[in-house]
Parts: structure tokens; sequence; C-alpha cells
């Protein structure tokens, strides 16, 4: 386990007192959990590119692209669970945000569920805890009160360790972190995003290893530029159309070996072979009109 005096919230590159690729090892996931998009649609507006896509939504289209994705999942060796659609949740298919995965300090398999910020969205968690409950998981709130978290659209696992990157300001709220550090007893580096088109996280930094990962500088605050200079030996920029226009930074290395990402995002592909990777180009566009691809569409198992 992490030392007391690692186990806590980072903000700053001088409060960082642990290197990343020291911290406990984890082991790697083994399941990917889908969640059938027969209801995909954008049906409200909250986030910046949703914004004119009201009702635009090919659902054949999504769900080929949505197949693709699964098989290639499923090309990859991963255990694949589908979650059933319910009506009236059109955004349940982004599955990476309604909970976070995580085996406890004592090695019990857990859930720690998310409070969403939109309340479009909130239906969606009870239909992923029961999920969970059947698999007999212990499922976790992170505090009484109704505090904003968005499980792994904020909140990443460092690639094989027991260490949490984690972004707050649009979605989840500093609170659920402190809460989530408390629970997992893990370091959880802590990064304020500030520019809207990167709500979540997980569209402005993709972790690669424990000491690599792509990112989007403009997303963050000079705070946590350094913080994430300071964390990673390499962190390769991602162009800022790609970013935000085929959200090339939500692209997905699952085994450090394959970058699943949004085809023609080039310069991104490029850099993401120049650090080793196998590029798998999928289409996302109709998934893209809600302000999603290929990280958010998922949820990694331990």
């Amino acid at each position: 386990m992490p030392t007391a005096a690692s186990a806590r919230l980072v903000h700053r590159a001088s409060e960082l007192d642990v290197a990343l690729n020291d911290l406990p090892t984890r082991p790697p996931e083994v399941g990917v959990v889908l969640a059938d998009p027969a209801f995909f649609d954008v049906e409200y507006v909250i986030n910046a590119h949703m914004v004119g896509n009201i009702g635009s939504v090919d659902r054949a289209r999504a769900r080929r692209q949505w197949e693709a994705l699964r098989q290639t999942y499923a090309g990859l060796g991963y255990d694949i669970h589908v979650l059933d659609p319910v009506p009236g949740l059109p955004d349940l298919v982004f599955m990476a945000n309604q909970s976070f995965p995580a085996r406890l300090p004592t090695g019990q398999w857990a859930a720690l569920l998310s409070y969403m910020h939109a309340p479009e969205r909130r239906g969606e968690v009870e239909h992923v805890a029961a999920w969970y409950r059947d698999r007999d998981a212990h499922l976790v709130h992170l505090a009484d009160a109704e505090v904003p978290f968005e499980g792994m659209g904020d909140c990443l696992w460092l690639p094989g360790r027991r260490g949490v990157v984690a972004g707050h300001g649009f979605r989840t709220q500093p609170r659920a972190l402190g809460l989530l550090c408390e629970t997992l007893d893990v370091p959880v580096l802590a990064l304020e995003l500030v520019d809207a088109r990167f709500y979540h996280l997980d569209t402005c930094l993709s972790l690669i290893t424990e000491s690599t990962a792509l990112w989007v500088p403009d997303a963050f605050t000079a705070e946590g530029r350094q913080l994430l200079q300071q964390a990673f030996d390499t962190l390769v920029e991602v162009p800022l159309d790609e970013a935000t226009e085929l959200l090339a930074c939500n692209g997905h290395c699952p085994d450090r070996q394959h970058f699943i990402v949004q085809a023609g995002a080039e310069r991104t592909n490029a850099a993401a072979r120049a650090l080793g990777l196998t590029v798998l180009e999928l289409d996302t566009t109709e998934f893209l009109k809600s302000g999603g691809s290929v990280y958010c569409m998922k949820l990694m198992l331990p």
C-alpha cells in the first residue's frame, strides 16, 4: 500500500512526494462493459459538443459504430459485458461516467457510484448499480450529501499502479476527490479543468503507461500543467483541433500496446505510433455529436 504521506490529494507539483512508477502495482483490467445504444440520441445540451445536434443521431449508423467498438475490444481478448438500454436514458451508452470500479484496500471488489452533475443523467446510475449488485460488487456512495462525481470520466487509474489522476471543475467536484482518496487509500492527482470543451478529464488526458500520457495543455490551469509535467516523464501534446473536433484525447490505450481512437486524427495517431503503439482507428462520429468517443463509451473492469 502507499505510505500515509503519498495516499493523499495532490494539487501541486511541490506536493507530489512519490514517483508514480514506485506506487504499488495493480492487476490489469480483464473486462469491458458497454451499454446497448438502442436509445442513444442527443436529447438535451449539457456540454459544448451537443450544441446544434439535438435529434441528429442516425441510430442505425450509431449501432454499426458501437458494434465495431465492441468487436475491437473482443479482438484484444477482453470479456465483453453489455447492459440493456433504457428508454429516456440516451447517454447511458457513455459507460465511463456512472461509476469507478476498484479494489478496496481490503482487496474487495467495489464500485464507487457517481452522482451525475446533470439531472438528465442521474437515472443512469441506479441502472448501472443494479448490474454491479447482481454481480456481488460492494457499492460505495462517496458521501451522504449530493456531491457531483462522474466516475471514470474524471478519474483515471494509473495503468498498472494504485494511483489516480482526476479532474474537477465542470462535473466532478473537489470534495468528491478527497473522499475517493480516503476510500481507496491511494494518491490522487487533482487537476482543475478550465476549458468547457474538455468537460471531463478523459477528453484532455489519455494515459498510456504510468509514465507516459497524451494531453491537451490548454485544458488545465498553470498549476495543473506543472503537476502533470512533474508526474509524467513523457507528455505528448495532442493538437487542439484534433482534440476538440475528433476528441482524439478520448482515445484509449487498454494494454500499453494498442491505441483505439476516432479515425482521422492523423497527427495524434502519428504521435501514438511514435510511442510504439498500434493505432486502431474507429468511426465514432455519431457519438461525437454528444461529446463522447472511445474512452467515454466503455468501462474497464478489474
